[in-house]
Formats: structure tokens, sequence, C-alpha cells
């Protein structure tokens, strides 16, 4: 491994506000060498931030979209047994159909494994596989290597990834899985961070649409019952919106208007108490 590479440190990106407290842990992990668990609701950056990470540190992103249903070996490779089958039946492949190792393509974490270069690998909502699946998967990450049992071949990690793994927690992780990880919460950004955030993207916002915004936003998220509260992507998206529209105006907000209101909620139970909301408000 290169060891410029390796001594690298994480220190934010153009787009991703970050606290002091999440680069010192996204650093101890890399010196480490251990994969980073991180928790919090969605909308909180858990996903962005490997990506930042990848941009900072110029190293490729590789993603694991972990499903209910995955297998471990679909992440590790994939034998193309089909394919293989059709090029022996009709005989215009170029490929040699003897040599199983040509039909082998390999899955995400494979992919981090073999490449040339150190790469960051998110594995994204990792809390929807089964326990089976992250204990036997953290047991590759440890031993960075794993088999091809089709072909009896080992494939060991050219350069050991910056491991990202997050989890919406919707249910408990096994005690194995926490103990070989680091973690780290990443809480709902307050007003606060918001502002910063919504600057980052925004730099020459007028700041009562800002501070408009922010105050609809976070008291739209208090609305009981609802169940998929507006996250950062949805405000920022909506800021989006208003900026797009020549009639609006950021005093509107002030006096109870929330126009675009389906930008920020999406589920149609959610936008109609969210409505409700706006139009009781609006009558006082």
């Amino acid at each position: 491994m290169n060891r410029r590479e390796e001594n690298k440190e994480f220190k934010g990106a153009t787009q991703y506000v970050l606290d002091d407290e999440l680069a010192k842990i996204v650093n101890i992990s890399m010196a480490l060498e251990m994969p980073l668990l991180l928790k919090g609701e969605p909308g909180t950056g858990k996903t962005m931030l490997a990506h930042s990470i990848a941009e900072n540190l110029k190293m490729p992103l590789i993603v694991l979209n972990v499903k209910s249903s995955m297998k471990l070996v679909e992440a590790l490779y994939q034998y193309d047994t089909l394919t293989r089958l059709n090029d022996s039946r009709f005989g215009d492949s170029k490929r040699d159909v003897s040599n199983i190792e040509e039909y082998i393509k390999m899955g995400k974490i494979g992919q981090a494994f073999t490449s040339d270069t150190r790469t960051v690998l998110l594995i994204d909502e990792i809390d929807k596989a089964d326990t089976d699946f992250q204990d036997d998967m953290l047991d590759v990450l440890d031993q960075m290597e794993f088999d091809i049992i089709e072909i009896d071949k080992t494939i060991r990690a050219k350069n050991r990834p910056v491991f990202i793994i997050t989890s919406n927690a919707k249910k408990n992780l096994s005690d194995p899985f926490l103990g070989r990880c680091n973690f780290h919460h990443i809480a709902f950004p307050d007003p606060k961070m918001m502002r910063k955030i919504i600057d980052v993207h925004f730099p020459d916002i007028d700041s009562m649409l800002t501070d408009n915004a922010i105050e609809t936003f976070y008291r739209l998220r208090e609305l009981d019952r609802v169940e998929k509260k507006p996250a950062t992507r949805e405000l920022i998206n909506w800021i989006r919106a208003l900026g797009a529209d020549p009639d609006f105006k950021p005093k509107k907000l002030a006096k109870g208007e929330v126009p675009f209101l389906g930008v920020l909620f999406k589920k149609s139970e959610d936008y109609g108490l969210a409505m409700q909301s706006v139009n009781r408000r609006r009558m006082f």
C-alpha cells in the first residue's frame, strides 16, 4: 500500500458540513483500520459522508446497497452460469467456456478488494441484512480475503478499503458486529447547523428566506403522526423550488403559506396532515 495514501486525513468536502467529532472518528477509524458504523435517521448525511471522504481523499467510491434478501456471496462475486451455459450451447462466444474464471464477476466487496488503488467502500443500510450476513461480512473484512469455491481461488485485498457502514437503526445489529466496528451517531442537524448546510448549498441566499424556510421546516417536522419526516435533502430541494418560483416572496412563509408542500412530504397521509396544519395556521 502506498504510504502517502495510508496517511491521508479526511478534512471535509465542498458540500458537506463536518463537525470536529465526526472528522476525528473518521480519521481514527482509518488509522486503526476498522469499519466505521454510522447510525442516525434518514437525511442526517450518513451516505453523503462516504461520498465526501472519497472526494476529499481522491479515492474511488464503491457502494454496496444492502437488500433484505441479499446473500454475502452476492457482495463478493457472482458466477454467471447462465451465460456460460448459453456460450457452450451456441458456441459463438470469444470466451473459453472450459475456463470458469472467465464467468466470475466481482461483487462490490470483490471490486474493492481487487482494485489497484485504495477505495472507499460504502456498505449502505446494513440493518436490512440478517445477522449471519452481518457477521460473515465482518469476517471477510477482518481477514481481507475470501474464497471463490467454483475455481478454488482465494481473493486477497490489494489495498485495504476505507469501510463506511450505515444503519437507519430499524433493527438491532449483533453484538459481534458492533464489537468490531467504531461507532458514531449522527444526530439530525439542529437549526444552527442546518443554516450552515443551507449556506454551503446556497451561498447567495436571502437571509429572510433562510430564516423563514428553516423555521417552517422544523415546525412541520414536529407534526404528530407523520410517518416520514422531511429530511435535509427535502429542505434543500424545497428551497430550490421556492427560488425557482418568480412569484414567491419570503414573507409568505412568515404569514403561514407553504408553497410546494409536496416537495417536503412524499406520502399521501403525511401530505394531508401537513396541509391540515398549514390551513389551520393560516386561519388564525
